[in-house]
């Protein structure tokens, strides 16, 4: 069994995710999230899709983006 990094789960289901030259155990994809995901640069909420970016910060929308002031972004065309 695997010890979950997140939570300390000890679960014989984990998986191992690697990131930048490191690797994680998780045994959910929700403590995965909580660990890798980045959270919007406006109003903190994990970005789980590919998100919006401007200026280096991720945002979860286009609304949290014109909020910052990156008005150029879309969530639609």
């Amino acid at each position: 069994m695997a010890r979950c990094d997140t939570c300390g789960n000890d679960y014989d289901k984990a998986f191992e995710v690697r990131k930048n030259g490191e690797t994680f155990t998780f045994d959910s994809l929700e403590c995965a999230a909580h660990v890798l995901a980045p959270s919007c640069a406006a109003c903190g909420v994990r970005v789980l899709g590919h998100g919006h970016e401007a200026a280096d910060r991720v945002f979860c929308s286009a609304h949290c983006a014109a909020g910052a002031g990156a008005t150029e972004l879309r969530d639609r065309v």
